[in-house]
């Protein structure tokens, strides 16, 4: 706005003020408040809800967490506020959380407060080595007796010392299928006592405030996995692992199986906890639209903590480039999403016989919105 623009805007206001005409009338975009908005402004006539926590598996190490910015371009510059990765289950060296290899994750959280970093832990070395049946009921009743405490407590002071106590740890996350050595089938009452005494050696380390998110598979798999459920004391976040399968499968039968998204839902609420889904994404029914509409729509109306989407073949929307559909409603949906609070919309207010007036973008932003100009005031009071 050119110098003589200003100087004409300036004078007509003054002039409008002296005679107390000018109707100022903020128009509030919905769900912001100002500084200095009394209670009960125009933000404050429906409680604000703040969008959940998304974000997407990326990578394991460092490359995962400098993909999270890409990502988050891609998406225009959405805020994803999660960040996830797993640790490797081959060595308990390596469950402990091996040097050098969580430094890059803890960087990443630490740099905003609201940020959320999820970790995987295996519950046992081998973890994806095949055991039988046997030999893991077996790992599992030594680590029941507490044999593996050691390596969990080193966890927790690492986790302690690099600066990230609250981290969201997933334990034996899928505990009710067969992938895992973590597995829960051979013995559940042996699992449930040694995620207890994970738990629990895990919250002994002073400084934690760590979060343990007890994640199965949707659907029944090798056992249900509400027979694996080590107790509320013990869990904090209920979570569900869910991809597009099996074949065929659409996603209302997905909500409605035994054991699938809504059993989730209902256990989580009867037992007070609220919801996740660590892993999620396509696979079985391949570039499914419908399923990544639907997934998106589910997890916006049951507000899980947060929720990160599995990013690779064939599970994935950014990085795989074999599900375009599917990104691209993945994308529409999140894109320049961020974590304001939400709020319903509401129209803005607008006086009656009202002429706004053009002060320039970064005196109405200062506003909250334009000024309106009534041209009506020297009738005095208005009649219907």
């Amino acid at each position: 706005m050119g110098g003589r623009r200003r100087k004409r805007l300036s004078l007509i206001a003054a002039g409008v003020v002296s005679a107390v005409a000018l109707a100022a009338a903020p128009a509030h975009p919905a769900g912001v408040t100002r500084d200095g908005d009394p209670p009960g402004g125009p933000s404050s006539s429906a409680p604000a809800e703040k969008v959940p926590a998304f974000g997407a598996y990326l990578d394991y190490g460092p490359r995962g967490v400098q993909r999270i910015d890409e990502l988050s371009q891609w998406l225009g510059g959405a805020e994803l506020r999660v960040g996830h990765t797993y640790l490797p289950g081959d060595r308990w060296s390596n469950i402990e959380g091996a040097p050098r290899f969580l430094e890059a994750w803890a960087a990443w959280r630490k740099e905003r407060a609201d940020r959320l970093f999820v970790l995987n832990v295996p519950m046992l070395e081998r973890n994806e080595e095949g055991l039988g049946d046997g030999e893991v009921a077996d790992l599992l009743r030594q680590g029941a007796a507490g044999r593996f405490d050691h390596h969990f407590r080193a966890l927790a002071r690492r986790l302690v010392d690099l600066g990230v106590p609250d981290t969201v740890l997933v334990p034996g996350w899928e505990m009710n299928g067969t992938t895992y050595t973590h597995r829960c089938g051979p013995d559940p009452e042996a699992w449930k006592t040694y995620w207890n005494r994970i738990v629990t050696t895990m919250r002994s380390v002073a400084g934690q405030k760590f979060q343990f998110d007890f994640t199965p598979s949707r659907g029944r798999d090798a056992v249900p996995w509400t027979q694996c459920y080590p107790g509320d004391d013990v869990v904090d976040i209920i979570g569900m692992d869910s991809y597009d399968q099996p074949r065929g499968m659409p996603f209302d039968e997905q909500v409605t199986e035994p054991y699938g998204l809504q059993d989730h839902v209902d256990f989580a609420a009867a037992h007070k906890k609220p919801i996740s889904y660590p892993e999620w994404g396509l696979f079985r029914n391949g570039d499914n639209e419908e399923y990544m509409r639907r997934m998106l729509k589910w997890m916006d109306e049951k507000k899980p903590v947060y929720n990160t989407v599995t990013d690779y073949c064939p599970h994935g929307i950014w990085q795989c480039k074999e599900n375009p559909g599917a990104s691209e409603v993945y994308r529409k949906v999140l894109s320049g999403r961020d974590d304001l609070p939400t709020a319903p919309a509401q129209p803005p207010v607008t006086p009656p016989a009202c002429s706004p007036l053009e002060l320039g973008e970064w005196v109405e932003h200062w506003l909250g919105g334009k000024l309106c100009l009534r041209l009506d005031w020297w009738q005095g009071q208005r009649r219907p």
